[in-house]
């Protein structure tokens, strides 16, 4: 079986890593695997296909900043793409992220609905579906209901315009791309979202739930001179980790949270930009963004526990990083973050409620990490191994290719 698989990112961040995962099992089990991707250089993946180049990437961009058109740019890369893929004809195709300023949708999907051939589409997030936005319900935005007025109010949120708001148009133009492919499955990696896709104009389409998967080899407990490194010996190290700390991340609240800690407690973030990281509290230890996973497995590892205040999110990798490393998670109930945990793992809050936040913290800093870290682990090993959740695409791969 041929496999061609079209993400913006290739080996890297978790859409990237998680294609290279399905690419490396489908060629330990001798099938032809190929990678296509949009955005930075290709990690782990020697039959990896660039769309288009860094120019059409800045052009597609200055579109989607002045007039609110992303997705609808790289005409040329796409149309030169398209027939690399003729020659390549793979058996089957699989979507994950079209976003990222590197292939024109309709384009794209014309030319999935002319060849007929299975396709599996892997959302990441919200944006295949709405007028503008990857993530709406903290905000309250509707721009993806069916029935509605389209319109996005978050104009400025990736992939963010600074002039027009086109996402009413948009909407109509992904509606009419997107939907009449003959053999298209949808995977979610969360329930949660599975549930917004059956409501969308997706719901034509049937919808698979599979997990998103780790590397429980580099992601396990790990030790480190991490403490010693950052002169945080003997303290409490409250977590938290991002690949952007936007809004829906929950910035806020760990800067929040830093006005109620005792000395012996540090809060430790992963994923800042230098700006951010210079604007600090004393008590906030900022890191920037690392592609290292060993250097994460240290970090989650070293941790008292792991902190995610996310606002909406889809399946983070982070909270099942965090429990493979042994450390408690504590999450908003919001997307699908907290399907991860359970009692014996950590802690779901209700969204905002920051004073149960923080009592959950103090929870697991007065019974100490121990109690939690062996289920933690055994959680991770029983639900999300890569292998175990990547074959499934596998299955679902054979299973289309018969039908």
């Amino acid at each position: 079986m041929k496999v061609l698989q079209i993400n913006s990112v290739c080996g890297i961040g978790s859409t990237g890593r998680i294609a290279t995962d399905i690419h490396a099992i489908l060629n330990e089990q001798g099938h032809e695997s190929y990678i296509a991707y949009g955005r930075g250089n290709a990690i782990n993946c020697d039959t990896a296909i660039r769309i288009g180049n860094k120019y059409d990437n800045y052009i597609h961009v200055a579109k989607t900043r002045i007039f609110d058109k992303h997705g609808f740019g790289s005409k040329r890369a796409t149309k030169k793409f398209i027939a690399e893929v003729n020659e390549l004809n793979p058996d089957l195709i699989h979507l994950h992220n079209i976003h990222g300023y590197y292939i024109n949708v309709e384009i794209l999907f014309e030319y999935l609905k002319q060849i007929g051939k299975p396709i599996i589409w892997t959302l990441h997030d919200c944006w295949p579906f709405t007028g503008h936005c990857t993530y709406f319900e903290f905000t309250g935005c509707d721009c993806w209901r069916i029935e509605g007025n389209h319109r996005c109010i978050q104009k400025r949120s990736y992939p963010s315009s600074m002039l027009f708001n086109s996402s009413r148009s948009n909407f109509k133009r992904k509606r009419i791309a997107f939907t009449g492919v003959k053999n298209l499955t949808i995977v979610t990696p969360s329930k949660w979202l599975a549930e917004l896709v059956k409501k969308s104009f997706l719901k034509e389409y049937p919808v698979k739930v599979i997990n998103n998967g780790i590397d429980l080899d580099i992601f396990k407990p790990t030790k480190s001179n991490f403490r010693i490194k950052y002169n945080l010996e003997g303290k409490f190290i409250i977590l938290g980790v991002a690949s952007d700390w936007e809004t829906r991340k929950g910035y806020k609240y760990f800067l929040e949270m830093s006005n109620t800690l005792s000395n012996d407690e540090k809060i430790v973030l992963v994923g800042l930009d230098e700006s951010q990281i210079n604007n600090l509290p004393n008590n906030i230890i900022g890191i920037k963004r690392t592609n290292s996973t060993k250097e994460l497995a240290e970090i989650y590892s070293t941790a008292d526990v792991f902190v995610n205040p996310t606002l909406e999110d889809n399946f983070p990798t982070t909270n099942i990083e965090s429990l493979a490393c042994g450390t408690p998670v504590i999450t908003f109930e919001t997307g699908g973050s907290g399907e991860i945990v359970d009692t014996n793992t950590g802690f779901i809050i209700p969204k905002g409620d920051t004073s149960s936040l923080w009592n959950a913290i103090l929870k697991i800093k007065d019974t100490g990490k121990k109690k939690f870290s062996k289920m933690c682990v055994e959680r991770s090993h029983q639900y999300y191994n890569k292998e175990i959740n990547f074959n499934k695409y596998i299955n679902l791969y054979n299973n289309e290719s018969i039908s």
